[in-house]
Parts: C-alpha cells; structure tokens; sequence
C-alpha cells in the first residue's frame, strides 16, 4: 500500500522497533532513512535532523509535509489515520485501551528512558560507569518493569495469545523490542513466563519478523 510514509530510525532503537512492528501490522509500506546514533558522535545531533526533529531522537515519521515524533504518538496516529486497515493498534473499549495503553507505557515511561542510550552514556561519561556496570544498570530497569508487566497479565482476564487478546496491539509493539533488548543485556527470564510466551507467539509473525533490527538495511 502506497502512502508515502518516511520513517528515520536506527537498527538497533528500540522506539524505533516498534514503530516498524506498528507499520507491518498495519501493512503499511514506508521507506527507511537511517539514522546512525553513534557514528560521528551520532548523526542524531547533525543539523539536518536536528531541524527535523529537535529533540533529536529517534524514530521520527513523515507523513507528506507532517513530521510526527515520539513512538507511542506515531503509532496513535497511525492507527487514527488508517482504521479502515484490519489490524487495530488499540482496542476499541475504552477499558481495553487503557489496558494496553499502561502495558506500552510501562515500557516506554517506565522501563525504556532508563536504558536509553543517552542516559547510558552520562553513566559513563559523568560517574564513570564501567560496561558491565551499565548492563547491571539496564537489567535492574528492565527486571524492575517487566516485574510489573508480568503481574498486570497475569491480572487480567482480557490477556490471550498477545498482551490483550488474540491479536497483537500497540503494547505487544512495545514489549518485543523491550524483550529484544532484555536478552541483550543478558537478563535472566524465568521469572517471566507470560511475557516469553507472549514474545515467542509475536516472533511468529511476519509483521514482527520484518521489523527485528538484524532484518534492518542498516543493521550492522
């Protein structure tokens, strides 16, 4: 499906991640403009993009002559602009969307900011903190969250195959890459299990498939 959509990331971002998995459900199709956050000081900083989006982040999309920021408002967006498309991002229950809207921010408000690389590098760069000291830092965050997402499933009777029911949404979008990332930093995962089931059932998708950053033209 022709749209015309543009959407500036990086292989390995994780906002960036779910935005890509929020596209593929949706099947839309979108070219991808690279944005590499650590070459050069990380082109993020660069005055072409920092026009674009000044809080130079990433993903950024642009839809025609509109430049949207921040995940969790594009994938909103996306699935405003397109409800004639099949999958829904949201459910249509204002219950069911503040469930799935509190398990994708317990991700992107909670876990994800923590974890970010800017926030890494300060670690770094101001205390001092050593790379096995930076992983310890992601998997406290990540176990702190996940603790919680774990629970909030658990809780629910609307929890099926995926995060809500039997079709992926926006939360399922922002756990994958979180969980991605999870395995990364080498957090141990048995306290976790319907967040691994929830992931593996994901990955059998081909709107998820698509969207992992090896799958990437720029992934390294």
């Amino acid at each position: 499906m022709a749209t015309g959509l543009v959407l500036y990331g990086y292989w390995r971002s994780s906002a960036a991640y779910r935005v890509r998995i929020a596209l593929n459900l949706k099947g839309l199709s979108y070219e991808t403009r690279p944005v590499h956050l650590l070459r050069d000081g990380g082109e993020q900083h660069s005055p072409d993009y920092r026009a674009l989006n000044p809080q130079q982040l990433v993903p950024c999309l642009l839809d025609g002559d509109r430049v949207i920021t921040q995940s969790l408002a594009i994938m909103e967006y996306l699935d405003e602009m397109h409800p004639e498309l099949e999958t829904a991002l949201l459910p249509v229950d204002a219950r069911g969307r503040a469930q799935v809207r509190a398990l994708a921010m317990t991700v992107t408000c909670d876990i994800h900011p923590l974890g970010n690389l800017r926030v890494l590098n300060r670690l770094e760069s101001q205390f001092g903190a050593s790379e096995e000291q930076r992983a310890e830092w992601s998997r406290h965050w990540i176990a702190t969250g996940f603790k919680a997402m774990e629970a909030m499933l658990v809780d629910s009777a609307a929890t099926g195959r995926y995060c809500h029911g039997e079709t992926p949404s926006m939360a399922d979008a922002c756990l994958v890459p979180q969980f991605y990332n999870a395995l990364r930093w080498k957090l141990p995962l048995d306290d976790y299990p319907t967040l691994q089931r929830i992931y593996h059932a994901c990955n059998e998708l081909e709107a998820f498939k698509h969207a992992a950053p090896e799958a990437q033209p720029d992934a390294s």
